[in-house]
């Protein structure tokens, strides 16, 4: 199978394996046009309480800072005309999948740490992903 469009979630704190979901992605094959597109997620403070301890250029500095490590990393391991790189704000699986679905995605390449105890309880991202995502979803263990 071809894919067309693919997206790739990374964490830019966990760059080995950031970049080895990213070679994973780069390997899959794309028909003449296809992109793979690689997104990061800065979170919510969950709370407004907590932002409230921010000064309020903070979240707007974040998000400029993850633009230009994601840039840095796109260049450093995927240097191609076919990659582009995507900074969302919010909580990472709605994230993951809202990009999904507006950039049409047909492939989500993500990362998943084995299961702990309270993974099984509260969900990790990936799983949450793949219960919710009206996506095709490959996860890679680490």
């Amino acid at each position: 199978m071809m894919y067309s469009k693919i997206l790739v979630p990374v964490d830019l704190a966990e760059p080995q394996i950031a970049r080895r979901i990213l070679k994973t992605a780069l390997a899959m094959p794309l028909e003449d046009g296809g992109e793979v597109h690689v997104l990061t997620v800065v979170p919510t403070y969950g709370m407004a309480i907590v932002g409230s301890y921010f000064a309020k250029d903070f979240e707007s500095k974040a998000m400029e800072a993850t633009q230009a490590a994601l840039t840095g990393f796109i260049a450093e391991n995927a240097a191609a005309d076919h990659v582009r790189g995507h900074v969302a704000h919010g909580t990472i699986y709605d994230e993951i999948m809202r990009v999904a679905d507006h950039l049409d995605c047909d492939l989500i390449v993500m990362a998943a740490h084995r299961p702990e105890l309270k993974d099984y309880l509260l969900g990790p991202n990936a799983a949450r992903v793949v219960r919710h995502s009206k996506r095709s979803v490959m996860v890679v263990r680490e």
